[in-house]
């Protein structure tokens, strides 16, 4: 038997890496993207339906492109539908750096599924 559609928000982990021609830039040239990294990160907490939960940056301690696990970077968050995560991931093709969509320098997956129970902590 079918099972009904849940209300509850899919649980959401959007793994962000950066690709070789973000390396391949002119130094100093990277600030550009970084601009329009944060204006995908903005421009996605202000989708209709998307709770961002949290955040994870590892360019301190990872250097060069990401082409897979582990990522540069993630955002976890509740989002009402699959076509809002597609709406998401969507941001790195129309944010645009210079004359070149996102997507030109960074990558993005979205990993979809529920939220488990939160863990009772006793102490």
């Amino acid at each position: 038997m079918p099972q009904p559609a849940s209300s509850e928000p899919l649980r959401v982990l959007f793994c962000i890496g950066v690709n070789q021609n973000f390396f391949d830039l002119p130094t100093g040239r990277g600030k550009e993207v970084w601009n329009g990294f944060t204006t995908m990160l903005t421009d996605l907490a202000a989708l209709p339906g998307v709770e961002v939960l949290g955040t994870f940056d590892d360019d301190c301690h990872m250097v060069g492109p990401s082409a897979s696990w582990p990522w540069t970077s993630y955002v976890l968050a509740d989002v009402v539908d699959q076509p809002t995560v597609a709406a998401a991931c969507n941001l790195f093709r129309t944010i645009q750096v210079g004359e070149h969509g996102l997507w030109r320098y960074m990558k993005i997956e979205a990993r979809m599924g529920r939220s488990l129970p939160e863990p009772e902590v006793t102490r």
